[in-house]
């Protein structure tokens, strides 16, 4: 039987190492008649790059509906058997993996098929169209779009798995099972010269060039991979021993970036749009309402909503925005607490960052020419989860384009851009790069010149709140941590966070939610338990698919404790 079983995922196996890479049909419409035909032209190249780019991730839904911050203190997921929640209860393993990121590979294959056949290619008996100049100033850009791209998916496979196979070349059915892996130091090393080497060919902007293209890999994205594979690397997960110097490499990556001066921190609303300055890379997608339909408080959904979903911010999540003085407030036993004078615990949700009303619908929030209502009867309340509303009291507002309708007669799609890096993240790894390295916020040096309270103030202006004012590691460490949180919430930030900083068992074993009460005189608050989750340090690191380990012995050791 196991033999058996084992033939069963080699023949899978070979299924992989032979899928085709493009999304043209061969046959006599298109003009295509062999795979070498397919890079004859421009447009047949560009078509199959563009392939490539199709492997981008994003968090729309992508775990069976799911967030992946589901996966994380931030989030809940309206359905208790969605598969988001193995991440919480345990329930997964090398035989039932949960975003089975190995398929990562197939875009890998599809660069290798990509790099070689672009060897190959002449395009000089296009020499006398008209467009062969603007043509082949993208085209010289090709190749290192397709090699920066490879850099980021090993890095999300790196950050998911750690050791890797780097597979540099097509693999051959036994070269795809017999190539063993590349320890993650020097995985992070080969990013590292990929990055380096492409982003001295790459444009700064495709505007001005043929097609004005948005959504290609710029210089500034392939020092952004660089930036974050560094940051990664010199994480306490990849770096327990704290060797100072990894920081001090992923700061000056970040500075790097910053010294381009070619990128601003927005102060809109950088989701759903391709026009903000500060964002470095961004995967388009098509017109959707499929999240708007998971997400709506359910009043709005016109009775489309029929299945339990949604990603549901948790209380955990909104104790983390201050107010907008700069104080911490939190929701305990006793109420709200707060040291903000100015707090007014009647109405908890006023005043606060302004990143909070554009991230969490609350209750008394406007939403659709209304007022959200989560409090106990209320009209977006649910009593239990088959209710179809919130969990945890919270809906999401942040990606939720408000202006779509579920009337028929009002039908509407908007299209969800989903973020991969924005500026914001740079002055953000540096904050905490240069915190780590010198252990003092305010500490620069010739070659780091400036510091973290510097570059974490930059982006607490930009969202209005007061500059953070720690002067001693620790407390730098607390801010800049809550800053990624709040910041990047729900853009697959903080479960990332959470195992890289190794805190896993600090923060992910309980999540809460809100009941509110309305009285004569206002509301009650209480803290409420949404979750029990379960959490073990194996968890930092996904386990490798065990019908991997069939097809692949030399994959093994499997990650610790799976």
């Amino acid at each position: 039987m196991n033999e058996m079983k084992k033939f069963i995922y080699i023949m899978m196996a070979a299924v992989l190492a032979f899928q085709g890479c493009n999304m043209l049909d061969f046959d006599e419409t298109s003009g295509v008649y062999d795979r070498d035909d397919m890079y004859e032209t421009y447009s047949y190249a560009q078509r199959m790059l563009t392939n490539i780019y199709s492997y981008m991730p994003q968090d729309f839904g992508t775990i069976g509906d799911a967030m992946r911050d589901c996966g994380s203190d931030d989030a809940e997921f309206g359905d208790p058997e969605g598969s988001v929640q193995g991440f919480n209860n345990g329930n997964w393993s090398a035989i039932s993996t949960i975003d089975d990121s190995w398929e990562l590979y197939n875009a890998i294959r599809c660069v290798s098929e990509f790099l070689e056949s672009m060897e190959k290619v002449d395009f000089s008996k296009y020499y006398y169209d008209s467009k062969y100049e603007d043509q082949m100033e993208q085209v010289a850009t090709f190749t290192y779009q397709a090699r920066v791209l490879r850099a980021f998916y090993l890095f999300e496979l790196a950050r998911r798995y750690g050791d890797i196979p780097v597979p540099m070349k097509m693999l051959s059915i036994e070269e795809a099972n017999s190539i063993e892996k590349t320890p993650f130091d020097q995985v992070v090393e080969f990013i590292v010269s990929e990055c380096d080497e492409c982003a001295a060919k790459l444009p700064e902007t495709y505007i001005g060039m043929l097609d004005d293209e948005y959504g290609r890999v710029t210089k500034g994205f392939a020092m952004a991979v660089k930036s974050k594979t560094l940051l990664y690397a010199a994480s306490k997960l990849h770096n327990p021993d704290g060797d100072v110097q990894k920081w001090k490499r992923a700061a000056q990556a970040a500075l790097d970036i910053i010294n381009l001066g070619i990128y601003v921190l927005d102060s809109g609303d950088k989701v759903n749009t391709t026009a903000s300055p500060e964002n470095v890379l961004v995967r388009m997608n098509s017109e959707s309402d499929s999240f708007e339909l998971y997400n709506f408080p359910v009043r709005f959904t016109e009775g489309q909503r029929t299945y339990m979903s949604g990603t549901y911010p948790t209380q955990n999540l909104v104790d983390a925005f201050q107010t907008i003085n700069g104080y911490d407030v939190t929701l305990t036993a006793n109420g709200w607490e707060s040291d903000d004078p100015a707090f007014d615990a009647s109405h908890p949700y006023d005043n606060r960052d302004p990143r909070f009303a554009r991230t969490i619908l609350a209750n008394g929030m406007a939403f659709k020419g209304t007022e959200i209502e989560t409090f106990v009867g209320g009209a977006d309340y649910s009593a239990t989860r088959s209710d179809l509303g919130t969990v945890t009291g919270y809906y999401l507002r942040k990606y939720v384009n408000e202006a779509t309708s579920f009337t028929p007669e009002a039908e509407a799609e908007y299209k969800h851009h989903w973020v991969i890096y924005r500026y914001a993240e740079t002055l953000l790894t540096y904050a905490e790069a240069a915190n780590e390295y010198f252990k003092s916020p305010s500490s620069t040096d010739s070659e780091l010149t400036m510091s973290a309270l510097d570059a974490i103030n930059q982006v607490r202006a930009n969202a209005q709140m007061p500059a953070v004012t720690a002067d001693n590691y620790d407390a730098f460490t607390e801010a800049v941590r809550r800053e990624w949180r709040v910041e990047f919430a729900f853009e697959d930030h903080r479960f990332w966070d959470v195992r890289r900083w190794g805190i896993g068992a600090a923060t992910q074993t309980q999540v809460d939610g809100v009941s509110i009460v309305r009285t004569t005189s206002g509301f009650d608050y209480t803290r409420t338990s949404v979750e029990k989750r379960t959490w073990t340090d194996r968890m930092n690191l996904y386990p490798i698919p065990q019908e991997e380990l069939f097809c692949n012995p030399n994959l093994n050791p499997q990650n610790t404790g799976w």
